[in-house]
């Protein structure tokens, strides 16, 4: 495995005999000649610098990753909003679905890739120069893997790292790994939230948008219920048409 952790190997030595482990290439390997940034955002403000870096940077094949199936499709229709040529990968596609939109994208047909860890795994796309972590993982090996999706074949390649400040724990994970901090990078929307954001029950961040669109979904639906409930009382109370006339002579 790409990704198992020292728990697992701690198991696999105590239930296993004479267990032997070989190393293919080691975390800290997959970094060179791959610059990194941090550009510390809000999350509302994530697209809009992510949209003014591909315009200003003249970007044409980039990757973005995000932690949630939603978070991708959400992305991907503000991108598109923007006239950005974009489309997601999530494990909710189908094979055929995934494959053909990786087949657009290493085509140059699309612009920017919308992922998941899940559906990135082992994607291999040639001169590939950015990548972006439009959310930071709660697990600092999948930053590696994830960068390392640039600076393949021994070219090099930029990672851009968006973090708000709520994933500031995140970053001083990732930041342990890799035993030296990642650069800064001033850009035109610094954050000014510095609030840990709500969590749901389940422990995931629960993204204002998400919520105000569910919100104004449940206001749409509740005026619909209305409004029928309404003409149906006006059919109610109509009165019945009156019997039709009896025919001559009956």
């Amino acid at each position: 495995s790409a990704t198992i952790s020292r728990e697992v190997m701690d198991i696999s030595w105590v239930y296993q005999r004479d267990p032997v482990e070989i190393v293919v290439r080691p975390v800290q390997e997959n970094r060179p000649k791959i610059s990194q940034y941090r550009l510390k955002v809000d999350m509302g403000g994530k697209v809009d610098l992510l949209a003014a870096i591909l315009e200003r940077e003249h970007l044409d094949r980039v990757i973005v990753f995000c932690n949630t199936k939603n978070t991708t499709d959400r992305i991907t229709g503000l991108l598109r909003m923007r006239g950005i040529a974009a489309q997601c990968i999530h494990g909710d596609l189908g094979q055929k679905v995934r494959e053909k939109v990786l087949s657009f994208f290493r085509a140059g047909q699309l612009r920017v890739l919308v992922a998941t860890d899940i559906a990135a795994r082992g994607l291999d796309i040639e001169e590939l120069s950015y990548v972006f972590n439009y959310n930071l993982s709660e697990v600092p090996e999948t930053y590696i893997h994830r960068i390392g999706r640039t600076g393949r074949a021994g070219r090099g390649g930029t990672a851009i790292s968006f973090c708000d400040y709520g994933e500031m724990p995140m970053l001083k994970d990732i930041e342990k790994l890799l035993k030296k901090p990642i650069p800064r990078r001033a850009h035109d929307y610094p954050m000014e939230v510095f609030e840990v954001p709500v969590k749901d029950a389940k422990g995931r961040v629960v993204n204002p948008e998400d919520a105000e669109a569910r919100q104004a979904a449940r206001e749409k639906h509740a005026a619909q219920r209305k409004q029928a409930a309404e003409k149906a009382a006006e059919k109610a109370a109509q009165p019945l048409d009156a019997p039709a006339d009896p025919a001559p002579g009956r």
